[in-house]
């Protein structure tokens, strides 16, 4: 599976965590039962280490989403910008660029109209920014 595939795989459970809230291995759990699916690992680290730092990445979206509280923002935008900002954060081997292009293509593919220039916007101005050292993953949020 390439990796703009399991991005898309990521962003489903990302996206679906905005609704249910249930952690990533119960939705898995849920999607399976019925039928065949096998879920690309490079899909559950993204969207797994997504919702186990989505408070930490909630605080820069709602510092870089200037004129949004975060509960206007739509689900499809909300979800992309969390498995971005992971990647931007947190995974040293991934480009920003590609995180940011990677985002806004999901966003024309999945958003409404003004998702994908949201987005882009919101990212490019957390790459523009000086960013301090990230938290640690096994810190307390």
């Amino acid at each position: 599976m390439t990796r703009r595939k399991a991005r898309e795989e990521a962003f489903f459970l990302i996206f679906e965590f905005s609704f249910s809230g249930e952690s990533v291995d119960d939705m898995i759990a849920n999607a399976v039962e019925g039928r065949e699916l096998e879920i690309d690992p490079f899909a559950y680290s993204l969207a797994k280490n997504t919702i186990d730092q989505v408070q930490k990445i909630d605080l820069i979206v709602e510092q870089y989403a200037t004129k949004w509280k975060k509960n206007r923002i739509s689900k499809v935008s909300l979800a992309l910008l969390r498995l971005a900002l992971y990647e931007m954060w947190y995974e040293d081997s991934i480009p920003e660029s590609v995180s940011i292009n990677e985002a806004v293509e999901l966003a024309k593919k999945f958003g409404g109209e003004e998702d994908s220039s949201f987005v882009n916007g919101v990212l490019g101005a957390v790459s523009r920014a000086e960013k301090t050292e990230p938290v640690t993953l096994d810190e307390e949020a």
